[in-house]
């Protein structure tokens, strides 16, 4: 009796762990079975890192704002304090763009907070 060998299946599954390590250096991008381990831990990275993304960015929002907050003499917690009983419902990605792009726009939110 013959041995069964399914060798289209394994040859497809080892050609997908190698396309996902295409660019690794050395062995990672050409060895199997250490592309298949590069593989899934660069996966398990994505995964946190989808999540990291979003907390790295409202950090970066808050930073520019606060920076922009400090040149026209107001801090950044007041003028978001200031900016909610204005009801001004701006989320901080606009708000850090407004501060970036147009100085000026921003000095109005400036004028808007602190006239409460």
């Amino acid at each position: 009796m013959a041995r069964v060998r399914n060798v289209t299946a394994t040859k497809k599954k080892h050609k997908k762990y190698l396309k996902a390590a295409k660019g690794f250096v050395g062995g990672r991008g050409k060895l199997y079975r250490m592309a298949r381990e590069t593989v899934h831990r660069a996966w398990q990275y994505s995964t946190v890192h989808r999540r990291l993304k979003k907390r790295n960015f409202r950090t970066l929002w808050i930073s520019r704002i606060s920076a922009a907050a400090e040149e026209n003499g107001i801090t950044y917690s007041q003028l978001m304090g200031r900016l909610l009983t204005a009801q001004v419902l701006l989320d901080r990605k606009s708000i850090s763009e407004i501060a970036q792009i147009d100085p000026a726009a921003f000095q109005e939110l400036v004028k808007i907070a602190k006239a409460n």
